[in-house]
């Protein structure tokens, strides 16, 4: 009889400390992240971005085919991080460069392909939460997505100036530069509000001014364009606003 209350007491006792992984388990998931960052973006599509109205990029020229286009949006995300957490673990002054295509049409959830390189200063953990994040801020499936050589990133801008630059391994690998031409009215950005980014919830406005230079210079798909779309942008996007976090 003895032996069967044993048994019965470690059997329950089991199962309360299995309930209560679980329920670490659930908790840690749960716990709140949050990240607010600002980005210098810039891509192949005239300016402005038509890919933030329709799921289909520009058209472009074939070079060396006349009368035939293809459609694709190639550009470059240089971001910083001003604030933010994941697991308890501080985001703010991370920088990440995502690079790559959205297609010839994202409209199905589908993209082409990206590429996510890290700023040699971003440790695991803010890798972690910076990969997570970076699938609720962009919600579609890559057809192919790779993770890039550790490279130093620079990100220039002064608040309220006219012009930023981004630099992924002093230029060799990508580049942005940014310069306002817009015509305005007054002095001051031109800002494009009440315009959704991606999958973020909350952005303070594109803050539009064409790029000078967005190129991206490494592996089987480099690119180069000038004069075309750019804008600096402030996202903010936290476990509250997506479901599943």
């Amino acid at each position: 009889m003895k032996a069967r209350l044993v048994l019965v007491v470690l059997v329950v006792s089991c199962f309360a400390l299995a309930g209560a992984l679980m329920a670490m388990e659930t908790k840690s998931a749960a716990k709140p992240w949050a990240m607010n960052a600002t980005i210098i973006e810039a891509c192949s599509c005239p300016m402005f971005c038509q890919c933030y109205f329709s799921t289909a990029p520009a058209s472009h020229a074939m070079a060396g085919m006349e009368g035939h286009s293809e459609a694709y949006c190639k550009f470059n995300n240089a971001f910083r991080v001003n604030r933010g957490t994941y697991n308890g673990v501080s985001l703010a002054g991370a920088k990440f460069w995502v690079a790559g295509d959205l297609g010839s049409d994202f409209g199905g959830g589908q993209a082409d392909w990206a590429v996510l390189t890290f700023d040699p200063s971003v440790t695991q953990a803010q890798r972690e939460g910076i990969g997570m994040i970076l699938g609720k801020v962009y919600p579609v499936k890559w057809a192919s997505f790779q993770m890039g050589a550790d490279a130093p990133i620079s990100w220039q801008h002064q608040a309220g100036s006219d012009d930023a630059h981004a630099m992924l391994d002093g230029g060799k690998g990508a580049e942005v530069i940014l310069k306002n031409s817009v015509n305005k009215n007054a002095a001051g950005p031109v800002v494009i509000k009440n315009l959704k980014y991606f999958g973020a919830p909350r952005n303070e406005g594109f803050v539009l001014m064409p790029n000078t230079v967005e190129a991206y210079r490494l592996g089987a798909k480099p690119y180069e364009f000038k004069g075309t779309n750019g804008f600096m942008i402030t996202l903010d996007i936290t476990s509250k606003d997506v479901v599943n976090n």
